[in-house]
């Protein structure tokens, strides 16, 4: 490949060609580092995030401007209450002064996200400003009437966060705000680093060029525009002015350094003092993947830069809060979805020949087997017709799981259930019983089970749910290898709030309906 626009090329550098006589690698490295004020130009013209849509930001501040001030004012003015306007003013600024006290409408924040917990802690905030308010002004509106007024606020939030999240993921499957990314490592490192960051497209890095340190070959098909020598250079100008030159000829936003033997501490140290001083943005990756922020807490002991890792939750207080949770909500379910399923068991019966109900063996935390409840979607033989099914092909799952689009087993009534996902409602029993929780990985067959190895028998570390990252991120249509991947990032990051999101998404994935086959 070509060096960058007006910068020579650097001579000895392994895989380049010899640069133009009369002059060291060493002063063409020193000629590229001056004047590198086009760097910052060339950052600052893609922003921090890319391109995000401009948007966003307006429409988040309208709808949570609106969404405190219309329904407050509107109930405190129909139930003649004095002041409906203000109080609506009120609530409005104090809504929009914690979301941006809690940076919620930065450039950074925008779109990144579609959960729930984070609207929810502001809306907690904002119920104690509006009573610190509210005895201020000595207003004697009732506080159940300001709670219900401004109810509507953190629901419009939540789906203004939503809708941008889901037109920011559209836009980077298109590789559309996204940041432009340069990989400096060891070859062997930076195929790692570029194949996880390509296999997955809904995050804000692409890839647009690799610097290998040393002369190894480089399995990644990114452009390598030079490479660093495999050996500390003597002065820091020549690692600088070989990244810097490929920072301008790929335009990138950020480096990523993936440090290894022959990028060490200090040959990284002055290498970060160069690209600060041109006013690029340097990560390092640590070599962990799918370890969630709230596990991590940096120390520098001695000024020796340390990321510790929490273990991931397995007792203690917020467990039992779970567990507290799924009892108490199975337990309500069950008695307010008894109407419907009589219905549902009734509607069974009478459209295929067969009980209502299905049992079916699964396993549990620590590989411990129970009896899982489901509405029959099936025909009464239909785990004899398996094996024969699996040896015409018709298993469309890649990985242990049997999956079928079409399953001939399937009755026309238990395709309604699947679709509408009422047929996992009887599980809600094992729930009760401490069998399941409401939010975990799927549970798995025995058959399943058996084949598993080291990595997968991690899944069964917690209890199974009804619902999970699983069944809100595709269900059938994701391969073995992203179910498996998603439920050892919920194992490994479990946390309440994390369960809150998933229940919320829960409800879009039931009514978009995809993958519930």
């Amino acid at each position: 490949m070509s060096g960058a626009p007006g910068l020579p090329h650097a001579a000895g550098t392994p895989g380049r060609p010899g640069g133009a006589p009369g002059g060291s690698c060493r002063a063409r490295a020193a000629r590229a580092l001056h004047g590198w004020h086009g760097v910052h130009r060339v950052h600052s013209a893609h922003g921090a995030h890319g391109d995000k849509a401009p948007w966003y930001l307006p429409l988040t501040l309208t709808v949570d401007a609106l969404g405190a001030a219309l329904p407050l004012a509107s109930l405190l003015h129909r139930t003649g209450r004095p002041h409906a306007a203000v109080c609506g003013a009120l609530a409005a600024a104090a809504w929009l002064a914690v979301r941006a006290c809690r940076r919620r409408y930065t450039d950074a924040a925008l779109g990144e996200s579609s959960g729930l917990a984070a609207v929810l802690g502001d809306w907690l905030v904002l119920l104690g400003v509006l009573a610190v308010l509210r005895t201020a002004f000595e207003e004697n509106a009732s506080a159940s009437l300001a709670l219900a007024g401004i109810g509507v606020a953190p629901l419009l939030a939540t789906a203004t966060r939503a809708a941008t999240h889901r037109h920011l993921t559209a836009a980077r499957h298109s590789a559309r705000a996204v940041r432009r990314v340069l990989v400096i490592g060891e070859p062997s490192a930076a195929d790692h680093v570029v194949g996880h960051l390509t296999a997955r497209t809904g995050h804000a890095y692409l890839v647009v060029g690799v610097v290998p340190v040393g002369g190894a070959k480089l399995e990644c098909a990114a452009p390598v525009t030079s490479r660093l020598g495999p050996v500390t250079p003597s002065g820091p100008a020549e690692d600088a002015g070989i990244v810097l030159g490929a920072v301008r000829e790929h335009r990138a936003e950020l480096v990523l350094v993936s440090p290894g033997p022959r990028l060490t501490a200090e040959r990284l140290r002055r290498l970060s003092w160069a690209l600060h001083d041109a006013d690029v943005p340097l990560a390092v990756v640590p070599g962990l993947v799918d370890v969630g922020l709230a596990r991590m807490r940096l120390d520098t002991p001695a000024g020796l830069a340390l990321l510790h890792i929490a273990p991931p939750t397995r007792a203690g207080t917020p467990v039992a809060v779970k567990t507290a949770v799924d009892r108490t909500g199975a337990a309500l379910g069950l008695l307010l979805l008894a109407p419907l399923f009589a219905v549902l068991a009734s509607a069974i019966r009478l459209t295929s020949p067969g009980p209502a109900f299905h049992r079916q063996i699964r396993y549990g935390r620590a590989g411990a087997p129970f009896t899982m409840w489901k509405f029959r979607t099936m025909v009464v033989d239909a785990e004899s017709r398996r094996p024969e099914l699996e040896l015409s092909g018709g298993n469309e799952n890649d990985g242990l799981m049997f999956k079928m689009r079409r399953d001939p087993r399937i009755t026309r009534i238990g395709r309604v259930l699947r679709r509408c996902s009422l047929d996992e409602l009887p599980q809600l029993l094992n729930v009760l019983r401490g069998d399941m929780s409401l939010v975990g990985p799927r549970p798995p067959l025995p058959d399943e089970v058996a084949r598993y190895d080291e990595v997968a028998r991690r899944r069964l570390a917690v209890r199974p749910g009804i619902t999970g990252l699983w069944q809100v991120s595709g269900r059938s249509e994701l391969s073995w290898d992203e179910t498996l991947a998603i439920d050892l990032r919920y194992v490994d990051n479990w946390s309440l709030a994390g369960d809150v999101d998933v229940m919320a998404r829960t409800l879009r994935a039931v009514v978009d309906g995809r993958g519930a086959y």
